[in-house]
């Protein structure tokens, strides 16, 4: 496969604006701003719990936040979460319990859209939560492709000190 096809599939996987992952009717758009909470934090505080039920989905308005999972008895760093980032799809659209802690590392805010208000939002609207399950599959694609990036750069740096 040539370096244009690759660069052209990772294209594919980059992120989408917020407005438009989110964009809907005006009712429906009417229900998740009714509903929707804005919530400030502070460093060091916990915005949810690895295996707590999920609340809804999370939009990083402001501050620096990192994900961190108990995996197999160890503690992993997933990264970190900055403004504009949604967070937690994966808990939304399926088993509704977070698989990782997120917590501040400086001061911020988020604003929650209720599980509630979104699983309203899909009955009426079934195509956001399309929107949503293509935004996913995006960040499964980034997420292989971050860690296929830094296996090759390992992989690389070991070659050359042979």
């Amino acid at each position: 496969m040539g370096a244009e096809a690759k660069t052209d599939r990772w294209d594919g996987a980059a992120t989408r604006p917020i407005a438009e992952l989110l964009a809907c009717p005006p009712s429906v758009a009417d229900l998740l701003n009714a509903s929707s909470e804005s919530i400030q934090f502070d460093v060091g505080d916990s915005i949810f719990r690895q295996s707590s039920a999920c609340r809804g989905l999370w939009v990083v308005i402001a501050g620096t936040l990192q994900r961190k999972a108990e995996r197999m008895d160890a503690r992993v760093t997933l990264g970190p979460v900055r403004a504009g980032e949604l967070v937690e799809l994966a808990s939304v659209l399926g088993e509704c319990r977070h698989t990782y802690t997120l917590t501040a590392q400086s001061p911020g805010s988020v604003v929650l859209l209720p599980i509630d208000s979104l699983r309203q939002a899909f009955h009426a609207y079934p195509a956001l939560r399309m929107q949503l399950l293509a935004e996913l599959a995006r960040e499964v694609s980034r997420a292989y492709a971050t860690c296929a990036t830094s296996r090759l750069t390992g992989i690389r740096r070991q070659s050359a000190g042979l």
